[in-house]
């Protein structure tokens, strides 16, 4: 057995652990993924989820609990859409909010058409949006935002302020983001991850920003490997990835690590140590 074979070691303190989420289904890919020119259709600008996919949010749900994951992730990163965001608020956000609650929710009843009641923002990790994480821009209305003023009434305890602009300024109605551009934007959006102190995180994102992005980055690994990190993602999928700060990017100290030999100074022969009594 050669020694070392496929092994590699990185100090934990520079690693994140990131749970990569595709969106549930929404109304634009039930006839998208039949008929791609179906993208175009207006009547998809800002796409909702579908009964389907809020379904497929309930059995995420269940399994972020029943695995643990809810107890580990310290914050949620969204891409500010509609369905990617009624994805997030739909696994991660609290249960049994009521219109007593003194806490705002995460989304109030029936938002986007979702038919569902009120989420609570209570016992659940921070729920944030990030332009950078969002889906291939221009050209399709299902992937153009409404006015950020607008979500916060759908959604009171989203937290949207690392968002500029109010209205949607990166959406072109006749220039389609290029797979390079929309790569490059995924890279710096990882590369910002390393400026949150948070080290299990959460993404909701798109299908289209999930594949080109982990394209772009898959490193020399074995074929099966790279199948299971850049194959397309299904509806609600969950993937569970480490990164790594390879180039220094980050500058945390760690906290589990121990120095040793305290006090500093000469080592002195065993039989020079006096033991406590």
């Amino acid at each position: 057995m050669e020694a070392g074979a496929g092994i590699g070691l990185y100090p934990l303190h520079r690693c994140k652990t990131i749970y990569l989420v595709r969106h549930a289904q929404g109304i634009h890919n039930v006839d998208g993924d039949k008929n791609y020119k179906a993208y175009m259709s207006q009547d998809y600008f800002d796409a909702e989820l579908t009964q389907l996919g809020w379904q497929q949010v309930d059995n995420l749900r269940k399994h972020v609990r029943s695995s643990g994951l809810h107890k580990k992730i310290e914050l949620v990163i969204s891409s500010p859409l509609m369905r990617t965001m009624q994805t997030a608020v739909g696994v991660f956000g609290g249960d049994g909010y009521t219109d007593m609650s003194d806490v705002l929710p995460l989304m109030v009843a029936n938002a986007g058409n979702s038919k569902r009641p009120a989420i609570s923002s209570s016992n659940c990790p921070p729920i944030i949006t990030e332009e950078s994480c969002r889906e291939h821009l221009g050209v399709h209305p299902c992937d153009q935002r409404r006015s950020i003023s607008d979500y916060q009434f759908l959604f009171p305890a989203v937290d949207f302020s690392l968002i500029e602009s109010d209205e949607d300024n990166l959406w072109k109605p006749d220039v389609r983001e290029t797979i390079e551009e929309l790569a490059a934007r995924g890279k710096k959006f990882l590369n910002w991850l390393w400026t949150r102190k948070e080290k299990e995180i959460a993404i909701v994102t798109h299908s289209g920003f999930l594949f080109h992005t982990l394209n772009a980055l898959q490193n020399e690994c074995h074929s099966d490997v790279k199948k299971e990190i850049c194959s397309h993602f299904a509806n609600c999928e969950l993937r569970s990835m480490v990164i790594v700060d390879r180039s220094m990017l980050g500058s945390d100290i760690s906290v589990t690590d121990y120095p040793g030999k305290i006090p500093k100074g000469i080592d002195l022969p065993s039989d020079a140590v006096v033991e406590d009594k």
